[in-house]
């Protein structure tokens, strides 16, 4: 019974670690309820936690807020010079701090922290890097920061892109990279489907992707900034693995990356509506690289018919071994999707000159 019941406060308290950052003040209704237990026992845990050093609170009795307490902080600036690498920096500095956490954890930092720091060895054209880590009971977040040109620029000059939105859309398909000869193009990729949090500042844009929102989104600000700032951030205690993620986008018998998943929404800007070929054209930019293709259609409210059949029947017909799903598409945008298709059967029968 007694082992029972301390499992049963381990499980309580790793509830409240675990959604305290979502609702501050109100988890001790939160814990409360998700347990059938009393506020009074839900504080108990609360007290215990902040005795701990995992959390702190402020405010009195109802309006009381909690929050993690940072276990650990711990910053470094690398001059970018001859002799530094990512495995070296991760050895030295960066495994010692997580090297405590479950292996399937350490994978996925290993993998993170590696792609993201010789990305900037490699592409940022700055002088250093700027890593700061900061480790609470629930997650850790990391943060790496170059003086570079900044990737979305440097995307934009290489691809010839109109605008800096652009890259972002490019790197959401994976497979990109302006050194191809050093690099895959699954780094970035990759990270942003591993962790809890992935986010990318620079120059005028902010480009966010979170685990299980499918919906990638994008922020411009006002005044853009030098370099490049990618955030981090993962669970400790995580059951992700590389091998899970990794599996979901390969072939098992070529073991290639051969999926892909293209949020749609990220095409059009603003009030623009997705209705000419050329706007399509930029959405089917470089997936011939793939097997597959997931259009993600979260957040578009209506395409035109041009938009439509350039993917549906135009280049589905110049890329038959490429299999095209629309995912997540109102009745509106399925119609048009679905307008397109029966052209393109028509078409194929012979029953149009």
């Amino acid at each position: 019974m007694a082992t029972r019941v301390r499992a049963r406060g381990q499980d309580i308290r790793q509830f409240i670690l675990q959604n305290v950052e979502k609702s501050s003040s109100g988890i001790t209704t939160l814990t409360a309820n998700h347990f059938a237990i009393s506020r009074q026992a839900a504080h108990r845990h609360l007290r215990n936690l902040i005795s701990e050093g995992a959390l702190t609170s402020s405010g009195r009795t109802r309006n009381r807020a909690y929050k993690l307490c940072p276990l650990l902080e711990w910053q470094q600036t690398y001059e970018l010079k001859s002799g530094l690498a990512e495995d070296l920096v991760w050895t030295k500095d960066i495994e010692p701090i997580v090297g405590s956490f479950p292996e399937n954890v350490v994978d996925l930092w290993h993998y993170c922290f590696t792609e993201m720091f010789n990305n900037a060895l490699d592409h940022s054209g700055g002088t250093r890097i700027i890593f700061h880590v900061t480790k609470t009971a629930a997650n850790t977040q990391m943060y790496l920061g170059d003086d570079g040109v900044g990737i979305f620029k440097k995307i934009q000059s290489a691809l010839t892109l109109a605008d800096e939105r652009h890259a972002i859309l490019e790197l959401s398909k994976g497979k990109l990279t302006t050194s191809p000869e050093k690099h895959t193009g699954q780094g970035i990729f990759f990270t942003s489907r591993l962790l809890d949090s992935f986010d990318i500042l620079s120059g005028g844009v902010y480009y966010s992707h979170e685990l299980g929102n499918e919906e990638d989104w994008i922020v411009e600000r006002a005044q853009p900034g030098p370099g490049t700032g990618i955030f981090m951030k993962l669970n400790n205690h995580t059951a992700r693995t590389c091998k899970k993620i990794f599996d979901q986008y390969s072939d098992k018998e070529d073991l290639g990356f051969v999926k892909t998943v293209v949020p749609v929404r990220l095409a059009q800007y603003g009030n623009d509506k997705l209705i000419s070929r050329s706007q399509a054209k930029r959405v089917l930019s470089r997936v011939e690289l793939f097997k597959i293709v997931v259009f993600n259609f979260e957040g578009v409210q209506t395409i035109g018919q041009a938009f439509s059949d350039e993917i549906f029947r135009v280049f589905a017909n110049a890329h038959p071994e490429i299999e095209l799903h629309p995912i997540h598409a109102n009745s509106e945008v399925k119609r048009m999707i679905a307008s397109a298709k029966t052209e393109k059967m028509i078409a194929s029968r012979g029953l149009v000159p």
